[in-house]
């Protein structure tokens, strides 16, 4: 198993601090993709079955904002994962992720990743608490930001 594909699992919010061992085997489920500039990885409303890892080039979430056209979330770079909340909950995509530039992705299947879990419990225990502070730490950056708009009066 490449190292480097290791490394790269390990910064991702939803393996931090997991062993070398463990990313070893979250690797052996992953699988490479690569996709031309312009191209669509997923839609706003799809079925969530993969989550990704930019290995290389970028990634543009967005959603279509009637009468305004694409409005975009953020663009995403190397080392950024994307697609993480299919891994977690039965709904639908709740974006778009296009190709800003040509990238080479690493995804992990939702069945992968359930099937790895069902077999690892204490891989499965460490997951689900990084899933906790992954999801806390956005609960707080949306709350700031609402606390913005109120403040500002553009809510």
């Amino acid at each position: 198993m490449s190292t480097d594909r290791i490394e790269q699992l390990g910064k991702v919010a939803l393996f931090k601090g997991l062993t070398p061992d463990a990313l070893a085997l979250i690797a052996e489920v992953a699988t490479e993709e690569t996709h031309g500039s312009g191209a669509k990885v997923f839609e706003h409303g799809d079925a969530g079955d993969k989550l990704y890892l930019i290995l290389e080039g970028r990634i543009r979430i967005s959603r279509e904002v009637p009468g305004m056209g694409e409005e975009a979330l953020a663009i995403l770079g190397p080392g950024s994962a994307f697609g993480e909340m299919s891994l977690i909950d039965e709904s639908p995509r709740s974006a778009d992720a296009r190709v800003h530039e040509k990238c080479r992705l690493l995804s992990i299947s939702k069945d992968g990743f359930e099937d790895l879990l069902f077999m690892h419990k204490d891989l499965a225990y460490e997951v689900q608490w990084n899933i906790v502070r992954m999801l806390t730490t956005r609960l707080r950056e949306t709350n700031e930001k609402l606390t913005f708009l109120s403040v500002t009066g553009k809510f």
